[in-house]
């Protein structure tokens, strides 16, 4: 059972847990984006996500990895979004398996775009 709050301090208490505990999840470091929606799904983004949690299990990196569901560029699917801190979230489109060691060497790890694989940039 939650702990009943009482004063001002137990809320500003239970607003620092919470703003920790979200950032226990989801870090404050880089963040891997793989679009799920069932169009990704259908052009190898399960593929693609198994492929990302591999590399980073073998390089030993503990980064945020999240799904999204479709955002209406079907045609460019497999989608990997890459989020570094301070940078403009890059979309990658037509993502393999067989890009990710690159995307997650090159960006995820030494901040260089991988320029043939780009579709979107964001702020």
């Amino acid at each position: 059972m939650a702990k009943k709050i009482e004063s001002l301090d137990d809320l500003r208490q239970l607003r620092e847990e919470t703003k920790q505990g979200l950032l226990d999840r989801h870090g404050e470091g880089p963040q891997i984006i793989v679009g799920m929606g069932t169009c990704g799904i259908a052009a190898g983004a399960r593929e693609v996500m198994t492929a990302i949690l591999e590399e980073l299990a073998k390089r030993n990196l503990n980064i945020t990895v999240l799904q999204t569901g479709c955002i209406g560029m079907c045609q460019k699917e497999p989608l990997v979004d890459v989020v570094r801190p301070g940078e403009k979230r890059i979309t990658y489109g037509n993502v393999t398996p067989r890009d990710i060691p690159r995307i997650i060497g090159q960006h995820v790890v030494n901040g260089q775009i991988v320029e043939d694989l780009v579709i979107g940039r964001a702020d």
